[in-house]
């Protein structure tokens, strides 16, 4: 009896994990359906003809949408085009309290910038042989570091730290797979160490490993 009801459990969350990402995928992309029909809903209007459906309407303000954008970004590549979009920037921003901020968030996840969580890191925030986790979130001019290092298996928080260049050792290796670890609580974590290893054989931490006393000897 408790045979069967171990593999009833079993199969439960085998099949749990297998559903769940499509049911969550399935759920966000019909969130995101609907918040854009209602955004689109009165050009959508304005565009709809006798005999043209909702749905394609709907496709002919998508599209439009996505027209004048790139027009607008074509637009300010040009000097004049450049010119207005700053006096325009300059004025909201005085006027338009949390323009700025908005403006940044935005240019942080659409634009040029590099990603806050595209450089993964190993840093030793006790200045000894003690590694964290971390991501380095901006670099300064006097070659300090600023890192998120998040806790597990919750990555979205964390503490931030800023740290001298020699304390923050970077790794390459993609984030998805540093935040599995995270998420798994630090199960998986050894590419992260092998990678450090084979980039910076030389740290001392590596060295007396090495070099330590080993048991059963």
């Amino acid at each position: 009896m408790n045979e069967l009801k171990r593999s009833l459990r079993q199969s439960f969350f085998a099949g749990l994990l297998v559903l769940l990402p499509g049911v969550i995928l399935w759920a966000v992309l019909h969130w995101v359906v609907q918040h854009l029909q209602g955004w689109l809903l009165p050009i959508a209007k304005s565009l709809q003809t006798e005999g043209t459906g909702d749905f394609v309407a709907f496709l002919m303000a998508l599209t439009l949408v996505i027209c004048v954008c790139m027009l607008v970004g074509y637009f300010v590549t040009w000097r004049i085009g450049r010119f207005l979009y700053e006096l325009i920037d300059q004025r909201l921003l005085g006027i338009a309290p949390g323009y700025n901020l908005i403006k940044e968030t935005l240019q942080q996840f659409l634009g040029n910038r590099e990603s806050p969580f595209a450089s993964v890191a190993l840093v030793r925030i006790f200045e000894n042989d003690t590694m964290v986790t971390a991501f380095v979130t901006e670099r300064h001019a006097n070659g300090w570091c600023s890192v998120f290092v998040p806790t597990g298996p919750n990555p979205t928080s964390g503490n931030i730290y800023h740290l001298k260049p020699e304390l923050v050792h970077h790794v390459s290796l993609p984030v998805e797979d540093v935040m599995r670890s995270i998420i798994s609580c630090g199960a998986g974590s050894g590419p992260l160490i092998r990678t450090l290893q084979a980039s910076a054989p030389n740290l001392p931490c590596w060295k007396q490993s090495e070099s330590g006393p080993r048991s059963g000897l």
